[in-house]
């Protein structure tokens, strides 16, 4: 069969990491010793990261067998296990204190080490993200020249909740050396849902709902802090993506910008007064569509047929693996499910065209894998006649 006849597919969310025996090995000497008093007290609190499930994070046989089997040749890489001195998994764990910062920077630069030398074990399937903290921009800048340099392929954003003082929010000007370092460097600027910028609901009964109510708006709101604070008209040429925050949201949050922009520029912007450096030049909309991209993951129906209207050359689809919400090991079946009757050409966008022009894949180098491994065209044009029973919201969702 052709390769023409296969779709390349490219998940823009998946997630590994190391074992602590493996992120050990990659701190400094003197770190390893309050590693080792850290580690005995730790307990790990997520199924996907227990029993034999946790090797998915970072045995590359195994795991590329699972993505074989999937049909998806390549992937971008989220943290997933837990780092040294973290207390709980990167994309939920709360930003570090002051006083906790310099262990937890040693913890998050400890992945970074690990993660270049997962991505080297399969490089043209691989397009790893560096973390950064953002409790100090010169450590952060550092960061991010050293993944450049390693050949990573940009970074993964930490939100910033209300309730930590002590780190600037996103649309403050501390960050404009930050912002202009990824652009110059064509380092493209990745933000995930999670808990990193959800202010602490105490221990009462309702904080898990309340948690996951929420989540999304903490998430989502990283875009209009940077569009409305200028970062994107300062650096034209940054790439921000938004990943595992659904779709349906955006087209009213980009209406009610807009709709705020034109009272600045007619300046009816009420008794607040405006800011002193006045209206933007461009629509709040005109920046996403120059800008900005979505992260896909597990799309229902209901989010695949919002696509067309926020634009298909800013959506890429992704699988979320191996979290026990992904929709692995059907994303075959979640395929058919979701984009019942799409064209080919669409498709292609939204499986991997999009994602090799944001984070730099080899579509050429991709092709023979996808020759072997990708579902066919006729495969995927096939609706389903019975939806799966599995917790993914890709079917759990209308």
């Amino acid at each position: 069969m052709a390769a023409e006849d296969r779709y390349t597919i490219i998940s823009a969310d998946g997630h590994a990491g190391g074992s602590h025996a493996q992120y050990r090995e990659y701190l400094t000497t003197p770190m390893q010793e309050e590693f080792d008093a850290w580690r005995g007290g730790y307990k790990n609190p997520f199924r996907d990261l227990q029993d034999d499930g946790r090797t998915r994070n970072w045995d590359t046989e195994r795991r590329n067998g699972d993505l074989d089997a999937e049909g998806v040749a390549a992937e971008v890489l989220f943290p997933n296990t837990v780092p040294p001195f973290f207390p709980t998994g990167v994309v939920i764990a709360p930003a570090p204190s002051p006083e906790e910062f310099p262990r937890r920077l040693a913890g998050l630069r400890a992945h970074n080490r690990w993660l270049v030398d997962f991505v080297a074990e399969s490089p043209e399937r691989r397009a790893g993200l560096a973390q950064i903290a953002l409790n100090d921009v010169d450590e952060a800048i550092a960061d991010v020249k050293w993944a450049r340099e390693q050949g990573l392929r940009g970074i993964l954003l930490p939100g910033v909740s209300p309730d930590t003082p002590w780190i600037d929010p996103l649309f403050s000007a501390i960050y404009d050396p930050l912002w202009a370092v990824c652009q110059d460097l064509d380092m493209s600027i990745t933000h995930h849902a999670g808990g990193s910028g959800i202010p602490n609901y105490g221990k009462h009964d309702a904080a898990i709902t309340m948690f996951v109510l929420e989540s999304g708006f903490f998430a989502n709101r990283a875009v209009w802090h940077l569009i409305m604070a200028g970062v994107f008209e300062r650096f034209p040429g940054l790439k921000f993506i938004m990943t595992e925050q659904g779709t349906s949201w955006l087209p009213p949050a980009l209406t009610r910008m807009d709709d705020i922009h034109n009272s600045m520029v007619n300046g009816r912007i009420g008794e607040i007064g405006m800011p002193k450096s006045g209206p933007l030049p461009h629509k709040p909309s005109d920046y996403f569509r120059r800008n900005c991209f979505l992260g896909a993951s597990f799309p229902s129906p209901g989010e695949a047929a919002t696509f067309h209207d926020i634009g298909l050359d800013k959506i890429m689809w992704g699988s979320d693996y191996p979290h026990n919400e992904a929709c692995s090991p059907l994303s075959r079946e979640s395929l058919r499910h979701s984009f019942k009757g799409w064209s080919e050409a669409d498709l292609r966008k939204v499986l991997s065209e999009n994602a090799a022009a944001v984070y730099g894949f080899d579509l050429d180098a991709l092709a023979p894998i996808a020759a072997k491994i990708g579902p066919t065209v006729a495969e995927i044009a096939e609706p389903l006649t019975e939806v799966p029973d599995h917790q993914s919201p890709a079917f759990q969702r209308a």
